[in-house]
């Protein structure tokens, strides 16, 4: 088995990953074993085991869940062990006519809230992020440029509230 300690390349990952279809029932339950830390249900099917197994090496190369899906998977969980329904919670919606301002490079910014999207400088957009993107010139996440939604701690554990330098900088 590829050590999971530090970076290992596509080609191994996907190389491990392949591997599985070529074991058999008992070593892949050890393999389960090796990275679940637990015996695997004697009721998941084989294919079952090898995607659990898949997605667990790839989760561990490459870090897992989010922290907040996390969360929510474990409410759920909860939720079905005591009877009621844990719902997500309801998507983000801009009604329409509602206007954004943000000020950038001392330049106001005022976007239109419109039923099937947005309009900026006359033109319509399908989402905040394109219209964050053409003003800034970078990636954002559309939400937290207009001050929708606030950044959350990245996973370099930024404190959402600073700018980064990039931010900093174009500001």
């Amino acid at each position: 088995m590829i050590a999971m300690i530090g970076r290992i390349n596509d080609r191994k990952l996907k190389a491990e990953i392949a591997r599985l279809r070529d074991l058999g029932l008992p070593d892949l339950r050890a393999v389960w074993q090796k990275h679940y830390g637990t015996t695997a249900p004697k009721t998941l099917r084989r294919k079952i085991l090898i995607l659990s197994i898949a997605w667990r090496i790839q989760a561990d190369v490459a870090g897992g869940l989010k922290p907040a899906t996390r969360k929510y998977l474990r409410q759920v969980a909860e939720a079905a062990r005591s009877g009621p329904v844990v719902r997500p919670p309801p998507a983000l919606r801009i009604k329409p006519g509602t206007k954004l301002m943000r000020v950038w490079q001392d330049k106001t910014h005022t976007v239109t809230a419109l039923a099937d999207g947005f309009e900026w400088q006359g033109c319509r957009y399908r989402s905040l992020s394109e219209i964050a993107r053409t003003i800034t010139g970078t990636r954002w996440n559309g939400l937290v440029f207009f001050g929708v939604k606030s950044r959350t701690t990245n996973s370099k554990g930024a404190n959402p509230t600073r700018p980064t330098r990039r931010e900093a900088a174009n500001a």
